[in-house]
C-alpha cells in the first residue's frame, strides 16, 4: 500500500540517478516545467484548484522516476573520479549492517564505523579504509589493525558509484525503482549479489 512518505526517484535527461524526492518535491517540478519523461508506475495523483471558467479541477499525476533537466552538479555525479559522501547510514547500508569482523547482523545503534587502518596510525576516513562493526568487535581492536588485533575482515571495502549511493539512502525502495537503480549499478557491484538474495 503506498503512503506519501513513498519518495520519487529523481534522474537527470540522460536517466543518471541523482536523489529521492518526495512527492511534494515532484509536484513542484512538474508545476515549474522541469519534468523531462517519467518512468515507472504511477504513484500519486496530486488535485489541486478548479478553473473558473471551465469548472475542472487541474491534477498532476506523479510517477516513481521522473527526469528533470541536468546541471553541472548533475554530471559530475556520473563521472567515473566522483566519490559520493561518506556517512554511517550509507556505510551500514553498504555492509547490509553485518559486523565486517564477527559476522552477525546488528541493529543500527549497536553498530559503528571502524578504520581498517586507524587515523591515528595515518589511515582516512574514507570508503576503502571503513567497515561496518558491532560496537563490541571495534572496542576489541581498538587502535590496532585487523592484522594486529587478530581478527580477520569479512569482506573488502568498496567506494560505492553514485546509483549505489543512491541505493544506500533509498527507503521503502518500490520494484521498478530498484531496477531502474539496479541497471546503473557498476557489473561487477557487489550489491548485485545480494539483492539477487532478495
Amino acid at each position: 500500500m503506498l503512503t506519501a512518505d513513498h519518495h520519487i526517484l529523481r534522474t537527470d535527461i540522460s536517466g543518471m540517478p541523482l536523489e529521492w524526492i518526495t512527492y511534494q518535491d515532484a509536484v513542484r517540478l512538474y508545476y515549474l516545467e522541469q519534468v523531462v519523461y517519467t518512468c515507472g508506475k504511477l504513484l500519486y495523483r496530486v488535485h489541486g484548484g478548479y478553473n473558473a471558467l471551465t469548472g475542472r479541477r487541474s491534477a498532476i499525476d506523479v510517477n516513481s522516476i521522473v527526469a528533470t533537466e541536468g546541471s553541472l552538479q548533475a554530471s559530475l555525479k556520473g563521472r567515473p573520479g566522483y566519490i559520493p559522501p561518506l556517512n554511517n547510514m550509507a556505510l551500514f547500508r553498504r555492509d547490509d549492517h553485518i559486523c565486517m569482523y564477527c559476522g552477525a547482523r546488528h541493529r543500527v545503534s549497536e553498530l559503528s564505523r571502524d578504520h581498517i587502518r586507524p587515523i591515528s596510525r595515518g589511515g582516512h576516513d574514507v570508503w576503502a579504509n571503513v567497515v561496518t562493526a558491532c560496537k563490541r568487535c571495534n572496542n576489541h581492536k581498538g587502535n590496532r589493525t585487523p592484522e594486529q588485533a587478530g581478527m580477520e575482515l569479512l569482506a573488502v571495502p568498496f567506494t560505492p558509484t553514485h546509483a549505489e549511493y543512491v541505493y544506500l539512502q533509498g527507503r521503502r525502495i518500490l520494484a521498478d525503482q530498484m531496477a531502474f537503480l539496479r541497471a546503473h549499478f557498476p557489473r561487477r557491484s557487489p550489491l548485485h549479489g545480494r539483492l539477487g538474495r532478495r
